[in-house]
Protein backbone atom coordinates (compact mmCIF):
# COMPACT_ATOMS: atom_id res chain seq x y z
CA UNK A 1 0.00 0.00 0.00
CA UNK A 2 1.39 3.09 -1.26
CA UNK A 3 -1.52 5.74 0.58
CA UNK A 4 -4.78 5.21 1.81
CA UNK A 5 -7.86 7.59 0.91
CA UNK A 6 -10.68 6.35 3.12
CA UNK A 7 -11.24 2.83 1.77
CA UNK A 8 -9.29 3.58 -1.90
CA UNK A 9 -5.96 2.02 -1.68
CA UNK A 10 -3.54 3.42 -3.81
CA UNK A 11 -1.18 0.42 -5.26
CA UNK A 12 0.05 -0.63 -8.15
CA UNK A 13 -3.30 -2.64 -9.48
CA UNK A 14 -5.32 0.93 -8.86
CA UNK A 15 -3.40 4.15 -8.78
CA UNK A 16 -0.03 4.12 -8.08
CA UNK A 17 1.08 7.54 -8.72
CA UNK A 18 4.43 8.51 -9.13
CA UNK A 19 4.33 11.79 -7.84
CA UNK A 20 3.12 13.69 -4.41
CA UNK A 21 3.17 17.52 -3.79
CA UNK A 22 2.14 18.79 -0.72
CA UNK A 23 1.64 22.59 -0.56
CA UNK A 24 1.30 23.54 2.62
CA UNK A 25 0.47 27.97 3.66
CA UNK A 26 0.46 30.48 6.48
CA UNK A 27 -1.64 33.43 6.33
CA UNK A 28 0.45 36.63 7.23
CA UNK A 29 -1.71 39.67 6.51
CA UNK A 30 -0.33 43.37 6.89
CA UNK A 31 -1.83 46.18 8.02
CA UNK A 32 -0.35 49.56 6.90
CA UNK A 33 0.96 52.31 8.91
CA UNK A 34 2.27 55.57 8.58
CA UNK A 35 5.67 56.35 8.79
CA UNK A 36 6.40 52.49 9.52
CA UNK A 37 6.25 49.80 7.31
CA UNK A 38 3.44 47.55 7.07
CA UNK A 39 2.51 45.78 10.52
CA UNK A 40 2.06 41.64 10.09
CA UNK A 41 -0.02 39.35 11.88
CA UNK A 42 0.36 35.89 11.54
CA UNK A 43 -3.58 34.16 11.45
CA UNK A 44 -2.81 30.96 11.48
CA UNK A 45 -2.63 28.03 8.95
CA UNK A 46 -4.15 28.34 5.30
CA UNK A 47 -4.93 26.09 2.93
CA UNK A 48 -3.27 22.76 2.18
CA UNK A 49 -3.67 20.96 -1.11
CA UNK A 50 -1.46 17.23 -1.86
CA UNK A 51 -1.46 16.65 -5.51
CA UNK A 52 -0.85 12.68 -6.76
CA UNK A 53 0.24 12.63 -10.60
CA UNK A 54 1.43 9.71 -12.56
CA UNK A 55 1.19 7.20 -15.52
CA UNK A 56 -1.39 4.64 -15.51
CA UNK A 57 -0.68 1.71 -18.12
CA UNK A 58 -3.83 -0.40 -17.76
CA UNK A 59 -2.35 -3.72 -18.87
CA UNK A 60 0.02 -3.08 -16.10
CA UNK A 61 -1.80 -1.18 -13.34
CA UNK A 62 -4.73 0.28 -12.70
CA UNK A 63 -6.88 2.17 -15.17
CA UNK A 64 -10.13 3.60 -16.04
CA UNK A 65 -12.34 1.31 -13.01
CA UNK A 66 -9.87 2.75 -10.47
CA UNK A 67 -9.93 6.16 -11.56
CA UNK A 68 -13.96 6.43 -11.86
CA UNK A 69 -13.61 5.46 -8.40
CA UNK A 70 -12.07 8.52 -7.53
CA UNK A 71 -14.45 10.47 -9.50
CA UNK A 72 -17.48 8.56 -7.25
CA UNK A 73 -16.03 9.68 -4.09
CA UNK A 74 -15.13 12.99 -5.32
CA UNK A 75 -18.89 13.48 -6.25
CA UNK A 76 -20.05 12.46 -3.16
CA UNK A 77 -18.48 15.77 -1.17
CA UNK A 78 -16.96 14.26 1.52
CA UNK A 79 -14.11 14.39 2.87
CA UNK A 80 -11.85 11.04 3.61
CA UNK A 81 -9.19 10.40 6.02
CA UNK A 82 -5.21 10.31 4.30
CA UNK A 83 -2.81 8.02 5.06
CA UNK A 84 0.80 7.21 3.93
CA UNK A 85 1.77 3.76 3.87
CA UNK A 86 4.62 4.31 6.39
CA UNK A 87 1.53 5.26 8.62
CA UNK A 88 1.94 9.19 8.30
CA UNK A 89 -1.63 10.45 9.05
CA UNK A 90 -2.46 13.63 7.03
CA UNK A 91 -5.40 14.50 7.67
CA UNK A 92 -9.20 14.95 6.18
CA UNK A 93 -8.75 16.16 2.47
CA UNK A 94 -11.49 16.10 -0.26
CA UNK A 95 -10.94 15.34 -3.69
CA UNK A 96 -10.63 19.07 -5.29
CA UNK A 97 -9.91 17.88 -8.72
CA UNK A 98 -9.34 14.67 -11.23
CA UNK A 99 -7.47 15.49 -14.46
CA UNK A 100 -6.65 12.56 -17.21
CA UNK A 101 -5.12 12.58 -20.33
CA UNK A 102 -5.34 9.21 -22.21
CA UNK A 103 -3.04 8.13 -25.50
CA UNK A 104 -1.50 5.53 -27.38
CA UNK A 105 -4.97 3.53 -28.08
CA UNK A 106 -6.01 0.09 -28.78
CA UNK A 107 -7.44 -0.97 -31.61
CA UNK A 108 -11.08 -0.62 -30.00
CA UNK A 109 -10.11 2.80 -28.74
CA UNK A 110 -9.44 1.90 -25.19
CA UNK A 111 -6.40 4.10 -23.72
CA UNK A 112 -3.00 2.24 -22.70
CA UNK A 113 -1.37 4.91 -21.77
CA UNK A 114 -3.73 7.15 -19.03
CA UNK A 115 -1.91 10.15 -17.33
CA UNK A 116 -3.38 11.41 -14.14
CA UNK A 117 -3.74 14.30 -11.68
CA UNK A 118 -5.91 14.13 -8.77
CA UNK A 119 -5.87 17.18 -6.26
CA UNK A 120 -6.80 16.76 -2.37
CA UNK A 121 -7.37 19.79 -0.26
CA UNK A 122 -7.14 19.42 3.36
CA UNK A 123 -10.47 20.45 5.83
CA UNK A 124 -10.13 19.59 9.24
CA UNK A 125 -8.40 22.26 11.46
CA UNK A 126 -5.79 20.08 12.90
CA UNK A 127 -4.77 16.79 14.00
CA UNK A 128 -5.06 17.58 17.85
CA UNK A 129 -8.99 18.39 16.50
CA UNK A 130 -9.50 15.28 14.73
CA UNK A 131 -8.29 12.79 17.24
CA UNK A 132 -8.39 15.50 19.94
CA UNK A 133 -5.86 15.60 23.04
CA UNK A 134 -3.56 12.07 22.79
CA UNK A 135 -1.81 13.09 26.17
CA UNK A 136 -5.62 13.19 27.83
CA UNK A 137 -6.43 10.06 25.93
CA UNK A 138 -2.87 8.51 27.13
CA UNK A 139 -2.97 9.60 30.59
CA UNK A 140 -6.99 8.55 30.83
CA UNK A 141 -5.84 5.00 29.49
CA UNK A 142 -3.10 5.10 31.93
CA UNK A 143 -5.82 5.27 34.68
CA UNK A 144 -7.89 2.96 33.16
CA UNK A 145 -5.08 0.02 32.64
CA UNK A 146 -3.83 1.16 36.23
CA UNK A 147 -7.04 0.73 37.86
CA UNK A 148 -8.02 -2.78 36.24
CA UNK A 149 -4.83 -3.77 37.27
CA UNK A 150 -5.62 -2.87 40.56
CA UNK A 151 -8.80 -4.85 40.78
CA UNK A 152 -7.04 -8.08 39.20
CA UNK A 153 -5.07 -7.79 42.53
CA UNK A 154 -7.17 -7.32 45.33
Amino acid sequence: MMMALGLFVFMLKTVPYQRVQHQMAWRHPTNSRVGQRPQSQFLGADDEIITLSGVLYPELTGGRLSLRGLQQMAETGKAWSLIEGNGTIYGMFVIESLSRSNSIFFSDGSARKIDFTLSLKRTDDSLKTLFGDLTQQFDDLSKQIADSAKRLLS
